[in-house]
């Protein structure tokens, strides 16, 4: 999947500049790209996870 149809995947799932890292996985999952490929285009469109599976983020 082109990096565009994945933005638009992540731009669908989030709220307010914010995505559940469920949704993330999900995300990576349905594209079939890596979860580290969609942790960078987060960063790169300055949206932050919450609800993280590891504990890391609240």
């Amino acid at each position: 999947m082109d990096e565009e149809k994945i933005r638009e995947l992540i731009m669908k799932k989030q709220t307010n500049s914010r995505i559940s890292c469920k949704a993330a996985f999900e995300v990576a999952d349905e594209a079939g790209v890596s979860r580290m490929a969609v942790g960078r285009l987060l960063n790169e469109m300055k949206i932050k996870i919450h609800s993280c599976q590891l504990g890391c983020f609240k």
